[in-house]
């Protein structure tokens, strides 16, 4: 099977490096090393590393287990919940 990476425009990837830096500040606040977090989250530390410089390829579950594992998993139930373009298109079509 073959991998396609992610294309995105650079403005989209600072969005990523980002919620990666945001990932690395919590896990610094909270006092835990990287292998702490990899082991709770059940990954490698690599691939934690990825998550903390924003990789967009990693799939979002291993996010959520991160999070899960720095109590922020509610942040994660935040996405994507205030659509107010989407409700606008949708009133439309009630017209």
């Amino acid at each position: 099977m073959n991998s396609r990476k992610a294309i995105l425009l650079p403005k989209y990837k600072k969005i990523f490096d980002g919620i990666g830096e945001n990932i690395k500040l919590a896990r610094k606040r909270r006092k835990l090393t990287a292998k702490q977090v990899a082991e709770r989250a059940g990954i490698h530390r690599a691939t934690l590393h990825r998550v903390e410089k924003g990789d967009p390829t990693v799939a979002i579950g291993i996010y959520f287990n991160i999070l899960k594992v720095l109590n922020l998993e509610s942040d994660f139930s935040k996405i994507a919940a205030n659509d107010a373009f989407g409700r606008k298109l949708q009133d439309l079509d009630l017209l």
